[in-house]
């Protein structure tokens, strides 16, 4: 089964409503109906009194990646040079999943596994 660390972006795009949240929804129901294996950094799930049901909703859906002293002191060393997307690329090399989805792709520029657009994603699997 593939598997891909979906970014917190695309999980937006979707539940907003913006540009581009068709293959959004398309990548999240992939997940939802277990046809791919959906994971998300634990670190990106916030603001739980404000949506609570949403979080659980997600958490349903995806396998939260723990981020811990390991990941966070790689993260610092890693390639990519946003701190927090970085720390979304160990987590999912760690985890040994196949791609990272993300709608920021240039920013994982210097990823060592590959990150694709939603729309890329829906297309190579």
């Amino acid at each position: 089964m593939k598997t891909a660390l979906v970014d917190l972006n695309v999980i937006l795009d979707f539940l907003n409503r913006r540009n581009h949240h068709e293959s959004a929804k398309e990548v999240v129901d992939l997940c939802a109906d277990k046809k791919i294996a959906g994971y998300l950094c634990a670190h990106e799930i916030k603001d739980v009194d404000k949506v609570k049901e949403t979080i659980t909703t997600i958490l349903d859906i995806f396998t939260a990646i723990p981020v811990n002293e390991r990941v966070l002191r790689s993260a610092i060393l890693s390639p990519v040079s946003d701190y927090e997307d970085a720390v979304v690329e160990i987590s999912a090399k760690e985890y040994g999943l196949d791609c990272i989805v993300s709608r920021n792709v240039v920013d994982f520029k210097n990823a060592r596994i590959p990150v694709l657009l939603p729309e890329d994603f829906l297309r190579e699997i």
